[in-house]
């Protein structure tokens, strides 16, 4: 059985895509091995190459992209997106990469954007998770499934990426950002990690993994219940008072939606919901008052201001 063939067997979810598919495609081997797969898998992939202008030479990995979309017969667009200069440049960048994916998706039809992180961006991204104190939720990482993304190689190693571009003989970019330990990323994957598999003894990608998806089921199932518990018949503060103090955190993160509220906040938003506070301030320009019992979550800026991630 060939790499790819291998490959596809231990990735369930391309057999649950509706065609055709639009393809995140950066030119890394990770990307280029999900065109591959997706091709393999019937899903018609159109592989979307994005070039963000942020280091010199990104342009010429287009040609890269066109490359491989041509060997393995499939549709393929390059487009550029402007970021501006300042802080928070890696968030900002992926922001406006899913918005463009996204507005590509809708202009050709396209079911799903299928992106190229394997189980290591899944293990990286927890321990990145747990230095930022991230909740349970942001334990559980990055899901299979959101909304439109999906991300079909997370039973898939890097190495496999890897194996299935050589089986193909495609060529591949290499980001040297990725080697810069200057990126928490970089620093986690190359120092982080491999020190603390020395120190287990073990490989700890798939042990950390296999705990994101514990912890998402789980997650998942609060949210669901706190979803069920509050705001019911309106957000009446005494209902939300009245809630276990586990469950009314979830239910008071979800009714704020993005960005996602600090526990200091979520603490002031349920002292409003007491009667302890008149009204609670939060990050976005965002309020939280209380009115003759009710909830009122009051917002400076559009909802679309606050963009989008994966």
């Amino acid at each position: 059985m060939s790499e790819l063939e291998q490959a596809l067997a231990r990735a369930p979810l391309f057999g649950e895509i509706s065609l055709p598919a639009v393809v995140a495609c950066s030119g890394g081997p990770d990307s280029l091995a999900l065109l591959a797969l997706a091709r393999t898998a019937g899903l018609l992939p159109i592989a979307v190459h994005i070039d963000h202008g942020l280091r010199a030479g990104s342009d010429r990995e287009a040609g890269v992209v066109r490359r491989a979309a041509q060997r393995l017969g499939t549709r393929v667009r390059t487009v550029s997106v402007q970021v501006g200069a300042g802080s928070n440049l890696e968030a900002r960048a992926r922001v406006a990469r899913y918005r463009l994916l996204e507005q590509l998706r809708r202009e050709l039809a396209a079911s799903v954007v299928l992106v190229g992180h394997t189980m290591d961006d899944q293990a990286e991204t927890v321990v990145l998770n747990l230095l930022r104190g991230a909740a349970a939720s942001g334990l559980g990482a990055m899901a299979p499934r959101s909304e439109l993304i999906v991300r079909p190689l997370l039973g898939l190693r890097r190495a496999d990426t890897e194996a299935i571009c050589a089986e193909l003989d495609l060529e591949v970019v290499r980001d040297p950002t990725n080697d810069d330990r200057s990126f928490r990323r970089a620093w986690v994957r190359h120092d982080v990690l491999p020190r603390l598999a020395d120190g287990a003894g073990r490989d700890l990608v798939p042990i950390l993994a296999r705990q994101a998806e514990l912890l998402r089921e789980e997650s998942s199932f609060l949210d669901d219940l706190a979803a069920a518990s509050w705001p019911r018949g309106g957000a009446r503060a005494r209902d939300l008072a009245a809630l276990d103090a586990v469950i009314a955190r979830r239910a008071v993160r979800r009714w704020l939606g993005a960005p996602p509220p600090r526990r200091v906040e979520v603490d002031a938003v349920l002292a409003v919901a007491r009667g302890e506070r008149r009204a609670a301030q939060l990050t976005g320009g965002r309020r939280v008052r209380r009115t003759g019992g009710v909830m009122h979550h009051e917002r400076r800026h559009r909802a679309g201001d606050y963009g989008f991630g994966a």
